[in-house]
C-alpha cells in the first residue's frame, strides 16, 4: 500500500485487545523510524522511552484521559525532550557525528559556536519549547511507519506528564515528557471509532495557495 493508503487507513484506536501485542521486530521498525526523524541542526534533542511493563503503565495511567486506551496497549512510547540545551550537550552531539563520518572533532565549530550562541540568549523555557517541537516530527514518522505495518496506534497529550516523569526518572536524565504513542493491535467490538468515516477538512479548504 502507498503512504496515503495506510494513513487513510489509520485512526487513533479507542480500544486495544490487551492479548494481542507487537513483535520486538515491529515494534523496533517503528523505533527506528523516529530515530531517522529530521531534526533541527541535527541535535536529536529528545529520546523514546519504551514502556511495556504492565506495572509501569499501571502507574502512568493515573491522570490519563484515556486510561482503559493506556492500560491495555501493547506498547507505550514516551516521547521525552531535553529540558535544556547547553553547549557540552551540543559538543557531545557532534563529535558523534564527526567520529562516525571519520572527520576531526571540531570540523563543525564555525556553525556549532553559532547555535551555542543562539542558544545561550535563550531562557531554559524557550529551550525546551524547542525541543518539544522536535518531538512531533518523531512521532509522525512512527505513526506513519505503524501504520505501514498495520499496527494500530494513538498519540496522546492527555496524561499527567508530572506522573510520567517521576515515575520514570525523567528529570534525572534531563529530559521532560511531551506526548505518548500508545502501540497494539484494536479491538473490534470495543473501538467505536473503526466503523465510522475518516474525516479530514476538504483539500480545497486545507490548502492556501498564494
Amino acid at each position: 500500500m502507498s503512504l496515503i493508503e495506510n494513513l487513510q487507513w489509520r485512526h487513533a484506536v479507542k480500544a486495544y485487545d490487551p492479548s494481542k501485542k507487537v513483535s520486538e521486530k515491529d515494534l523496533n521498525t517503528i523505533l527506528e523510524a523516529a530515530r531517522l526523524a529530521p531534526t533541527s541542526s541535527g541535535l536529536q534533542p529528545f529520546r523514546v522511552i519504551v514502556v511495556e511493563n504492565q506495572e509501569l503503565k499501571e502507574k502512568m495511567i493515573a491522570g490519563a484521559l484515556n486510561p482503559e486506551v493506556m492500560r491495555d496497549s501493547s506498547h507505550v512510547l514516551v516521547f521525552a525532550a531535553w529540558d535544556s540545551y547547553s553547549n557540552e550537550k551540543i559538543d557531545q552531539v557532534y563529535d558523534y557525528h564527526t567520529d562516525v563520518r571519520e572527520l576531526p572533532r571540531g570540523r563543525f565549530g564555525s556553525y556549532t559556536d553559532k547555535i551555542k550562541e543562539m542558544y545561550g540568549a535563550q531562557t531554559p523555557e524557550e529551550h525546551f519549547a524547542h525541543t518539544a517541537r522536535q518531538t512531533y516530527i518523531a512521532l509522525g514518522f512512527a505513526l506513519a511507519q505503524a501504520a505501514e505495518l498495520k499496527i494500530d496506534s494513538t498519540p496522546a497529550e492527555g496524561f499527567s506528564n508530572e506522573a510520567v516523569d517521576e515515575i520514570l526518572g525523567l528529570k534525572e536524565l534531563g529530559l521532560k515528557s511531551v506526548s505518548l504513542l500508545y502501540l497494539g493491535y484494536r479491538d473490534e467490538e470495543k473501538d467505536w471509532l473503526s466503523t465510522m468515516k475518516k474525516v479530514r477538512v476538504p483539500m480545497e479548504e486545507f490548502i492556501i495557495k498564494n
